[in-house]
């Protein structure tokens, strides 16, 4: 079946991470760009430093990850077999949490770009000053700095998407992530070209908007799934084991909380024409079977995202209104200006990060050219 092979969850996620690694990339890139002059031997030996640390990071989070998900589904899937509905109630509560923060950060991918510019141009000054202090370590730090960077930020964003895959696919099957993983690493590698290419995020709003509402969608039927494993696990108990399917002695379900039960629409059973219903527990969470619980629990998740981002909006707004009032107002959104502010830092010539101190006594230097220059001026 088509859920079987393709988690949407997992393409969100790895879509949204690979986005954010692939905008550091085409930052560094791009900021290369307006560095040096392409094709010199400086642009070049930077260019691949910043492709090396990528690849690098990339290589070691999938690495992380294919040993994480050969571990989970060859030795320790079988460890709740004998509590199935309880532990599946979990791992989708924990799914529905993962989700609704990584929702909260796809809003913000807009932002994305102008966020990492911003922290490139710290890093840069950063650097600067760890240059001035470090002594022996100062010239492997200049030399490999745009090595470091890409590198430490990507494996950091895989390693925080392994993160939230681990939590998303405790209760899916292991076939179904690669061609998600793939899909969604693809896609935001695509994102990250085309901003490298002078594409704006502003554009791609709606699609993030969109792409938030559908990892929603997901997250509020995980929750109902969530509350009718835990509501199933006690039924369960209390007919001293797993109830009989149509036709059994036993009825699957308790019927005083239950509010609907038909028989068609069951996304558990494997047929050739059940994909539809299959694929709609998938992204909405439907069941034949509802219960009071799963309804108000699907209802309520609704009503606590409304509320948070609502919390969110008014907070940022607010900040940003004491911000314009102590004049800081676009002081750390304006990447571009962060960086060309921060080419003070980087020598055009060799390429590397400069001390601190380098760069203050440049500049002490320059000035006192400028007033030589004017007292000479005066003299005449």
């Amino acid at each position: 079946m088509s859920q079987d092979l393709f988690d949407v969850p997992i393409f969100f996620i790895v879509f949204r991470e690979t986005t954010e690694a692939a905008i550091i990339v085409s930052v560094l890139l791009a900021f290369l760009t307006r560095m040096f002059e392409k094709g010199t031997p400086t642009y070049k030996r930077l260019r691949n430093q910043v492709w090396i640390g990528s690849v690098l990071g990339l290589f070691i989070c999938v690495c992380i990850g294919a040993a994480f998900i050969a571990v989970w589904y060859t030795v320790l899937n079988d460890i709740w077999g004998n509590s199935e509905d309880i532990w599946e109630g979990v791992f989708s509560l924990i799914a529905t949490i993962m989700i609704t923060i990584m929702g909260l950060a796809m809003l913000k991918t807009e932002r994305m770009q102008e966020k990492w510019k911003v922290k490139l141009a710290k890093a840069l000054e950063a650097g600067a000053l760890k240059n001035a202090k470090s002594g022996g370590w100062k010239m492997s730090l200049q030399r490999y700095s745009f090595f470091i960077l890409p590198f430490i930020t990507v494996l950091r964003e895989g390693l925080e998407a392994i993160v939230f895959i681990g939590g998303v696919s405790l209760d899916v099957e292991a076939k179904s992530i690669p061609i998600a993983a793939i899909m969604g690493f693809i896609c935001g590698c695509l994102v990250g070209f085309i901003i490298y290419r002078g594409g704006n995020m502003l554009r791609l709003r709606w699609f993030f908007i969109f792409s938030t509402l559908i990892l929603y969608l997901v997250a509020a039927g995980l929750m109902s799934k969530a509350v009718g494993y835990f509501e199933q696990y006690a039924w369960n108990q209390v007919i001293g084991g797993e109830a009989a399917e149509e036709g059994g002695d036993v009825i699957a379900y308790k019927v005083t909380t239950a509010v609907w039960h038909v028989s068609w629409g069951d996304p558990e059973l494997n047929t050739d024409t059940n994909g539809g219903w299959q694929i709609f527990n998938a992204i909405l969470g439907w069941n034949n079977t509802a219960t009071i619980g799963s309804i108000v629990s699907y209802c309520g998740y609704w009503i606590i995202v409304a509320l948070a981002l609502i919390y969110m909006y008014y907070k940022e707004r607010k900040e940003n209104i004491a911000k314009a009032e102590r004049g800081e107002f676009g002081q750390d959104t304006d990447g571009d200006l962060a960086l060309e502010n921060a080419k003070q830092y980087v020598d055009a010539e060799q390429g590397i990060i400069v001390g601190r101190e380098e760069v203050d006594e440049e500049r002490v230097i320059a000035q006192d050219g400028v007033e030589k220059t004017h007292d000479s001026t005066t003299k005449v």
